[in-house]
């Protein structure tokens, strides 16, 4: 007999944000092999590299590919399935859902319809890096990718000058010497440590301060995925009044050249505070 509420007895799938390896194949969870064989969908990042997973475990859900460029409007139809009773996984290429990933817009719109979301956890890049890097681990900042532009990314990492918790950054091949040189700028001899291709047939981990490391790297041609762990500022931070912020840029602006910005960024780097202070101060005290 059909019910007179029609779709209200409907009961809502659910959705399940499945943490997938990051290299190697056989950093997958037995939860995570039963949800996917479970679900009556499964979202993914990439459909070709998902399917080497499935095919490796012989998963037969359907897929549905669910990038970055088109989460917006494509998680709408998926919300649409789960509201209609169907269980549905989401995976990225590798790695937790979300972190530096496409999930966020899913998530939040499932959390928008009710919708019961499960988190069936494993392999993060961040953790698996800060594990092995022999870096302080009870308290880090992950960051995602730098700015790929150097006066970007040069103005970002000026920022963090002062911060104590150990910092964790994504970067690209391409970029990776630029900014290890950026960060030996910046930061000069703190540990670092580079980490690439992890897990993988070709991971490697290379340790020293960014100068050493750019030598280590010479004449190399760097691939694969990259995570980059640096020490935080580990040392007393002298303590600046504003005044005296003030009187060092007046100084720097009478015996020089450079123009307030190149100013401020000198100041941010000789007095390991952020650009960020100076600037107020100096539009303040200019008016």
């Amino acid at each position: 007999m059909q019910s007179m509420h029609g779709d209200m007895d409907i009961k809502k799938g659910t959705l399940y944000v499945v943490a997938t390896p990051i290299g190697n194949l056989e950093d997958i969870t037995l939860r995570a092999i039963r949800i996917l064989n479970e679900v009556q969908l499964i979202a993914a990042e990439d459909t070709r590299r998902t399917k080497k997973l499935l095919d490796k475990y012989q998963i037969h859900t359907p897929m549905t590919s669910l990038y970055e460029h088109i989460e917006g409007k494509k998680s709408g139809l998926l919300i649409s399935k789960m509201n209609a009773g169907a269980d549905v996984a989401f995976v990225s290429d590798a790695g937790t859902p979300g972190v530096s990933d496409p999930g966020y817009v899913l998530i939040n719109k499932a959390l928008t319809n009710g919708i019961k979301i499960v988190p069936v956890p494993g392999v993060s890049a961040v953790i698996t890096a800060l594990s092995v890097s022999g870096l302080p681990m009870g308290n880090f900042a992950f960051f995602g990718f730098l700015p790929p532009r150097q006066g970007k990314r040069k103005q970002f990492l000026s920022s963090l000058i002062d911060e104590p918790k150990t910092l964790v950054f994504y970067e690209s091949p391409k970029r990776l010497v630029a900014s290890l040189r950026d960060i030996d700028s910046i930061f000069g001899s703190r540990k670092v440590v580079v980490l690439r291709e992890l897990t993988k047939v070709f991971e490697e981990i290379i340790r020293g301060t960014a100068s050493d490391i750019i030598d280590k790297l010479k004449g190399k041609v760097i691939k694969g995925e990259v995570t980059l762990v640096v020490a935080g500022n580990e040392g007393e931070i002298p303590a600046f009044s504003d005044d005296e912020i003030i009187a060092r840029f007046e100084k720097m602006r009478q015996i020089s050249d450079l123009s307030r910005r190149d100013i401020i960024e000198m100041l941010a780097q000789e007095l390991r505070i952020s650009r960020r202070r100076i600037y107020s101060l100096v539009v303040n005290h200019d008016g």
